[in-house]
Order: structure tokens, then sequence, then C-alpha cells
């Protein structure tokens, strides 16, 4: 049974000449970057070649980045840093309802602790409101974070004009972005937004699970989240994961963002045309268009209950997931949707579709055959109850 795989938001297959540097690390020089020996040398070599190259593809210094575990603890240690930093200055801190759980979550933790949040509302689209950041922007605001691409619909943000309005109307709030979703599928300049700072990860573009990276604008201080050895210029203590540094910086050297995107524009447009043509009582929430990343698509379906649908996917080979591999085991309706106003009777059958560079459009239409056929089953028995 051929295995199709449409789950690339969660995390994606590693490529395999990352794992083959990977493995030069893990086998030969295996040295700790910080010994002074030359095998500590060697991988100190290959951290920061990583580290040029990262800072190549954004545009910025290689002296503004510093590698993490991953985006969890990229966004942590950024807002962290950042509230810590700035509560001097003000108490007002702004974000979206559509974020992923390790900002929203923190954002609540510090609306529980006293502070003054805000959370921003959004369109059908997944689009903020504008005119409500303007209004929540005053001189007491000390962060706003605003993903790039949000990780259940796809929907982008306009960072450039966001940017601009923190510039106009806060002077002490630092400008942050979660751009895990966005690294290796669109080209981030955190300098055109005005961002001062952005979280990145590597598995969701072909790279190795466990590492990451953030962006923090030269002269921009905050505070550590992890003390201890002094590694990446004592922002973030502890031995770095050399191999994944390396894996990571091969697949951020290689990707094309141009034929990406043409890719998966071919696959999303097929996949939708042909999802509602087939399949009655469906809405799609990521429409193809320039609002949405071309890699996600979030569509719904009456009477069905996504968690039955996804395991008879599985079954034949189809591995799809219902939204946010963060908050699917909660088994809670998507906070996203809810806040873009889908109605409930088509949340709770929503399926998240997300393509990489693997996928054809032949499996686009074996998925969508079986989508099909098993919402059919899934129908005629939710509608003879």
């Amino acid at each position: 049974m051929k295995t199709i795989y449409f789950d690339n938001s969660a995390t994606t297959k590693v490529d395999d000449s990352a794992i083959e540097i990977m493995n030069i690390y893990h086998r030969e020089s295996y040295g700790n970057p910080s010994s002074l020996h030359s095998m500590g040398v060697e991988a100190e070599k290959a951290v920061e070649n990583s580290r040029e190259i990262i800072a190549g593809r954004l545009g910025v210094n290689k002296n503004e980045i510093f590698f993490t575990s991953g985006g969890s603890e990229g966004n942590n240690f950024l807002i962290r840093g950042a509230v810590e930093k700035g509560r001097k200055k003000g108490n007002r801190i702004i974000t979206t309802k559509i974020e992923h759980p390790s900002v929203l979550e923190l954002f609540k933790n510090y609306q529980a602790m006293g502070m003054d949040v805000v959370f921003l509302d959004v369109d059908r689209k997944g689009q903020i409101i504008t005119d409500q950041l303007e209004e929540a922007l005053t001189e007491k605001t000390i962060l706003v974070s605003i993903m790039m691409v949000n990780n259940e619909v796809g929907s982008i943000q306009d960072m450039k004009a966001v940017g601009r309005l923190i510039r106009k109307k806060s002077r002490y709030a630092l400008y942050h972005s979660d751009c895990v979703q966005a690294f290796g599928k669109m080209d981030i300049s955190p300098t055109d937004s005005n961002l001062d700072m952005i979280t990145f990860s590597a598995h969701k573009m072909h790279g190795p699970k466990g590492v990451g990276g953030v962006y923090i604008k030269k002269g921009l201080s905050i505070n550590p989240l992890i003390k201890g050895g002094g590694q990446e210029k004592a922002l973030r203590s502890g031995t770095e994961n050399v191999p994944g540094i390396a894996g990571f910086g091969n697949v951020a050297e290689t990707f094309s963002v141009h034929e990406r995107l043409e890719h998966f524009n071919k696959l999303k447009k097929s996949f939708i045309k042909r999802a509602l043509k087939d399949i009655p009582d469906t809405i799609v929430n990521s429409p193809a268009g320039e609002n949405f990343i071309p890699n996600i698509i979030s569509i719904s379906f009456k009477d069905v209950k996504s968690e039955i649908l996804l395991h008879s996917l599985e079954k034949q080979g189809i591995f799809i997931s219902t939204g946010s591999a963060c908050s699917s085991r909660k088994n809670i309706a998507s906070h996203v949707l809810k806040a873009m106003g889908v109605e409930k009777e088509y949340i709770d059958g929503t399926l998240r579709v997300s393509f990489s560079k693997h996928n054809t459009l032949e499996e686009v239409d074996i998925c969508l055959s079986a989508i099909k056929s098993e919402a059919e089953k899934i129908r005629r028995f939710t509608r003879r109850k």
C-alpha cells in the first residue's frame, strides 16, 4: 500500500543530504564546539557555516542569528526576554487570537499575572483587523507578536503594514513574528518589515527535529532564557546541537522558494477544485490566493467527524491532520477556526492538508477519492440518527 503523507505542517521528511551531513558530526567530527582542540574547532566551523547560510536567507548579519531547540523554545525565549526587559517602560503586550500555542499560552499566562494583554481578532480570511491593532498600540506597548503564516489555515499577515503601524504608534514596542511555517516557503526580510525578532525551525522544511533558531536585531538587548556556559553569546547556554545545526544549514542552503511555491500552487488548486466539485457541503477555509500560503489547505465537511475521517484515511495509508499537531491531541475545537467565524458544524469536520516538495497530483487524486468515499459513509451513519 502506497503511503501518502499530507501532514507536512506538523513535520517533514528529512532530506537525505542533511542526514549524511548530520552523520558526519555524529560519527566523525563529534567534538564540542567550545573545546579548543581541532575537533572542537571543526564543530564550531560547522555551526558558524550554518549560521551564515541562514543569515543570508534572511538578509541579515550572521551575528543576529542564534540557535535553539525549535520553534516553541524560540518563541518563549524571545517573548519572555522582551517582556522582562521592557516591563519598566510599559505593561501592554499584543498578539492575535490565532497564534501557535507556544505564543498564545504564554500571553494568557502574562494576562493572569496582571499584564495588559490584547488579543486581536481576525476576519474570515484569518487576517488581523488593522484598525483594531492601531487602536491597541499605545506608548505603554512593549511587545507585539504576530505570526507570519498561520499553522492551521495558512493565512499570511501583512508584516510590513504591521511594522509601519508599530513604529508610528509605539516607540518602545518590540516587534516579533513566529515564522516557523513561513521559513523555507516564503521570502522573509526582517529588515523590510521592521521586525526586531523572528522565530524559525528546521523540521518544517525537510531539516531535523530538535533544532531551530531566532533572529534578534543587532543592538537589541533581551534577557536570556537559559543561563550557563555562555554559548550563543550567553543568550542560550548549553552545548550546541552540532549535527542538527549542520543539517539545518544544509536544507536552508538548497531550497528554491519560487520552485516550491509553483509546485504547491498546482497541488492546492487541483485539490480545492475537485473537493468542491465532488463533495457536497464542503467549505475551504484557506482558498487559493495571495492571502494564504499554497502548501496548506484547511477544508471542512458538514456532518463529518474529522477524527473518524482521519483514522479511516490512515487505514488506506493516507496521513492528514485535523489541525495543529500541538493541539489535536487535546480533542478541542480549533481556536483558529473559531476566531475566523467558521460554523461549528463545519469546524468539527475539518482536515488540514499540507504539502511538501515530494507530493504529487496523483496523490491529490487518490486522497480526494478516499475522502469522498469515507465522508459519504460517515454522513450516511450520522444523518440516519
